[in-house]
């Protein structure tokens, strides 16, 4: 049994060398090219498992999955305006063809990408330069998305792949055009802004001067009705001293005397110069006058 055993085990890693070099898989995520000699003989499109010859048939892998080519540097182009762009673009693609695709490109990717850049760039700039800033910005840029992709599609379509989606992340206008329209916007927001000022002030001197009409009307009908309900409290408080000075004339006479008297004689460096016989000093010389004896 030694000596077979070595025999043996020698057959059983051939086997295992020829059905590990018979045998691949491909992944949903994959095509497959199954070579001869350097010729594509089959395309394995279904995920699973296959046989090749060992030795005579190799395989190679293609990813069909979507891919993203983001332009490295931002494309200048011209509007039907002779206006300079910015524009910044990425394009959504795969392979759909592996067979196309490595017979064209090689099964190169770099080379596929050139090809998609080189494709929507021109379509990018003859659809720019039929129309204006706006329509490429907001107007009609969904339409102008829409006919690039279509037209690299078509073109893509010869090396074996689709164009999914492309998209304009950005527009800019240049540097130094940038700079003048900021200026220009800054020009044109300060008129705006003193046009506000100027209007402002203007209305708030309209309203100050109607506010200072409406305090001078306040104040004076006011002054009326203050003036009128003081007139009719004087006239009141006359009618009330009137009739209580009726009552006792003799004591109204002294009650008057009696201020005339403190407001004579309230500061003493005044100098009076009366006759002492003057009705003045009546209730001085006779202070029972006022009882009326």
């Amino acid at each position: 049994m030694k000596k077979y055993a070595a025999p043996l085990l020698i057959g059983l890693i051939v086997l295992l060398i020829v059905l590990s070099g018979s045998t691949f898989t491909v992944d949903q995520r994959q095509n497959a090219l199954v070579f001869q000699l350097g010729e594509v003989v089959s395309v394995k499109k279904k995920p699973g498992l296959y046989f090749k010859l060992p030795l005579v048939q190799n395989v190679r892998y293609f990813d069909t999955r979507i891919l993203t080519l983001d332009a490295a540097d931002p494309e200048r182009f011209i509007t039907s305006e002779k206006k300079n762009v910015l524009v910044d673009s990425y394009i959504k693609w795969r392979v759909i063809d592996a067979r196309q695709f490595y017979v064209s490109v090689g099964g190169d990717e770099t080379r596929a990408q050139i090809r998609l850049s080189q494709t929507v760039n021109d379509g990018l700039r003859a659809e720019f330069g039929k129309r204006t800033v706006h329509d490429v910005i907001a107007g009609k840029r969904d339409e102008i998305m829409s006919l690039i992709r279509a037209k690299a599609d078509q073109d893509a379509r010869s090396i074996g792949v689709q164009v999914v989606d492309v998209r304009i992340k950005r527009v800019d206008l240049p540097e130094s055009v940038s700079e003048n329209v900021y200026r220009r916007m800054e020009a044109e927001r300060k008129q705006v802004a003193n046009e506000l000022r100027s209007t402002g002030a203007a209305e708030a001197e309209k309203i100050k001067a109607d506010a200072d009409r409406q305090k001078q009307v306040i104040v004076a009908e006011a002054y009326r009705d203050a003036q009128r309900v003081k007139g009719e409290g004087d006239a009141r408080a006359s009618a009330i001293y009137a009739a209580a000075y009726d009552r006792n004339p003799e004591f109204y006479a002294f009650y008057r005397s009696m201020q005339a008297y403190r407001e004579s004689f309230k500061n003493k460096s005044d100098v009076m110069v009366l006759d002492p016989s003057a009705d003045f000093f009546k209730y001085m010389k006779n202070p029972r006058a006022a009882g009326g004896k």
